[in-house]
């Protein structure tokens, strides 16, 4: 890596980004579309567009695996690695740093004033990728009226998977319809050559403790709550953790930047220690690594298929509409007195009436302005 400048900077980027990503995937995106689009050229908004389509509808924390397919445009496998790795230090390490405090300690830090003010600025980043990438998705009214349509499904609480994958098998189905192509399958020419995708404070043996986090890696889809259902299912009625135990866990993961994902990084230390530490957070990541290596050469071939084209089209206006959703969400979950609506406002005016503005001086400036606020 030293030899290498393109490497140096891929970790470079996405390790900034793993210490400034609060606000949970979408804030995620827009952060990095700021980074490798905007700023950095690494890419077009179409290309990053695709990216981010195909990467909802695989399983794993999503925003994670964008900064791999990010690396890997810039630097190869081995940025795809590093990428990874960058963007996922930050929170292991701080979360492993309070999974320590909490067992030396049995109690949690008190973190809220710091944290407060970081969502509502986060909600103006997140406008702003979904304006830009939003003019590229949207190629005509037909798509424009397919984006409203999973706006309105992910605001009436739709599963945002079952509406990417809607979306796509109904916008792939009209456009073909509409353009009437004959030998509609022989344009699924393009992928004949694509690789298959993989199938996918007890004494607890660490081979075990592995597989259940790849276990849970391979298969996570969703929310949050999702990955609290699963890990419940996993690990509470084996009898390796308590309840109490995976709140605290899932807590945080959700004030710690990165993916709540990180979480694992937390219980695997509270299950075995620093061993358990490593081998949780290796075990659920690790799938996330091994489906962005092969779903990287696949999106090139998706987009010279006119039908897979269709598909991608569908999906990526789909996947903007719910990053909108999870603006309307969040939006509605954060402000919720004049404090945070203040931060927000002043979030908004930077990100949207100055040319230059920056998720560091945002995040930073919440925390901030937050923690000022509580005090008064």
């Amino acid at each position: 890596m030293p030899n290498n400048p393109q490497l140096k900077e891929v970790a470079l980027v996405f390790l900034k980004l793993g210490f400034l990503s609060f606000g949970g995937p979408a804030a995620h995106t827009a952060m990095m579309e700021e980074e490798v689009v905007n700023r950095r050229k690494w890419m077009d908004r179409q290309h990053f567009l695709d990216l981010l389509g195909a990467t909802n509808l695989i399983p794993g924390p999503n925003s994670t695996e964008m900064t791999m397919h990010c690396g890997r445009e810039r630097a190869g496998m081995a940025g795809l690695v590093v990428a990874g790795f960058s963007f996922l230090l930050p929170a292991v390490l701080i979360t492993g740093i309070l999974a320590w405090l909490y067992v030396r300690y049995g109690a949690l830090p008190n973190v809220e004033p710091f944290i407060y003010g970081i969502k509502p600025a986060v909600l103006s980043i997140i406008a702003s990728a979904i304006i830009s990438l939003g003019r590229k998705a949207v190629k005509n009214s037909e798509t424009a009226v397919l984006g409203f349509l999973v706006l309105a499904a992910g605001i009436a609480g739709l599963n945002e998977i079952t509406a990417l994958l809607a979306a796509g098998v109904a916008g792939t189905a009209y456009f073909a319809f509409k353009n009437k192509t004959k030998d509609r399958l022989m344009s699924l020419a393009p992928l004949a050559a694509a690789p298959a995708m993989p199938a996918g404070a007890m004494a607890i043996p660490p081979l075990s403790l592995f597989l259940t986090f790849v276990k849970v890696g391979a298969i996570l889809y969703g929310s949050g709550y999702v990955l609290f259902a699963y890990l419940d299912a996993e690990l509470v009625t084996r009898g390796w953790l308590d309840r109490a135990q995976l709140m605290d866990a899932i807590a945080v993961g959700q004030f710690t930047p990165g993916p709540i994902l990180s979480s694992v990084t937390f219980i695997g230390y509270l299950l075995s220690g620093p061993e358990g530490a490593v081998l949780a957070t290796a075990g659920v990541f690790l799938p996330s690594f091994l489906f962005v290596a092969l779903l990287g050469p696949l999106i090139p071939k998706m987009r010279r298929s006119k039908l897979m084209g269709w598909f991608l089209d569908s999906v990526n206006v789909a996947s903007v509409a719910v990053m909108a959703s999870v603006l309307w969400s969040m939006g509605l979950e954060t402000l919720t007195g004049w404090r945070p609506v203040l931060i927000a406002a002043a979030a908004f005016a930077l990100t949207f009436l100055m040319k230059k503005n920056s998720a560091v001086i945002l995040v930073i400036g919440g925390s901030v302005a937050g923690y000022l606020l509580l005090m008064l």
